[in-house]
């Protein structure tokens, strides 16, 4: 079989589009659909249906490109086996939530990358949906998607629709970041209530934990801060010692930086899984290995948190 073909419906298949493939592929629409009416006459079922939104895999169709994926990776390995080293040689990409004890593994990860090396890395803080959309598309090699307990199953069944593995990294109860001259910060035990008087800060487009959920007895927050740049918290944080956040653990170097403390609260509706995903059958290389082997240290000094 052309393995040209096969990379046709691959692209196809990410853009979920013909004419926008095309373009990618720097070839006229027409010529792009004739061939792959040819793949689809050559396996004797179709690969893609038509709809107003554009082209997706059939059922036999998904299973067909998760094979041409591979195929093709397959193929890039055995031919990186006789390319010479390049001097941007280290390739990394990872899609993962806001989280600062995943970023602080990453830049360790990046600290023991020799220079001469070179490098092309790529982080994207995102959602958990365009997460498996990016690693299913073989965007990024590796993801962390973050969900309650409670969403276990759903994302268990998306996963396995993409064809991707899944390994728990940590479960934990999200904490209150504040500065340390916050009223709160010296409080040796914070209930939800205590909350109310206070200014949370809470991330506009939904791609971390979403709103703070007070109960019924409870009176919505008098003022929240939404924002679209994680940098951005830090020193709203720092600067207003009557604001709070709802995180992940961070790590102690962090918080010292930032001149930043977490407490916990006693809420049970703030507990998360944050979960890697990769593709059925990927082998990971050697930078996949150094960056999960920085963070297995990163979690290893947050034990005693959650």
């Amino acid at each position: 079989m052309n393995t040209v073909l096969l990379q046709y419906a691959v692209e196809v298949e990410k853009t979920g589009s013909i004419t926008q493939a095309a373009g990618n592929l720097y070839m006229d629409q027409p010529n792009l659909s004739k061939a792959i009416k040819t793949l689809e006459e050559s396996l004797g079922a179709p690969i893609f249906k038509r709809t107003p939104k554009g082209v997706v895999p059939t059922a036999r169709g998904r299973i067909f490109l998760e094979y041409a994926r591979n195929v093709l990776a397959q193929l890039e390995e055995m031919e990186a086996l006789y390319k010479p080293a390049k001097a941007g040689g280290v390739e990394f990409a990872l899609s993962m939530p806001r989280a600062s004890y995943i970023s602080y593994a990453f830049s360790l990860f990046v600290k023991r990358i020799d220079r001469k090396e070179g490098m092309n890395l790529w982080l994207r803080e995102t959602n958990s949906a365009d997460t498996l959309r990016d690693v299913d598309r073989g965007e990024y090699k590796l993801g962390i998607i973050r969900y309650k307990p409670s969403a276990e199953a759903y994302y268990a069944k998306q996963a396995a629709e993409c064809g991707l593995k899944t390994e728990l990294l940590l479960e934990y109860d999200e904490r209150l970041l504040m500065s340390q001259a916050h009223p709160l910060a010296l409080a040796g035990h914070i209930e939800p209530g205590d909350l109310l008087p206070y200014i949370e800060i809470t991330h506009g487009d939904g791609s971390t934990s979403g709103h703070r959920e007070f109960k019924a007895a409870d009176s919505p927050p008098a003022n929240r801060i939404y924002i679209f740049e994680r940098g951005t918290q830090m020193g709203l944080l720092h600067e207003n010692s009557d604001t709070y956040m709802w995180v992940s653990p961070m790590p102690p170097s962090v918080l010292r930086q930032h001149g930043l403390t977490e407490k916990p609260c006693a809420d049970g509706n703030h507990r998360y899984r944050d979960v890697l995903v990769y593709r059925n059958g990927y082998k990971m290389g050697k930078w996949e290995r150094l960056f999960l082997e920085e963070l297995e240290q990163v979690k290893a000094g947050l034990m005693g948190k959650f």
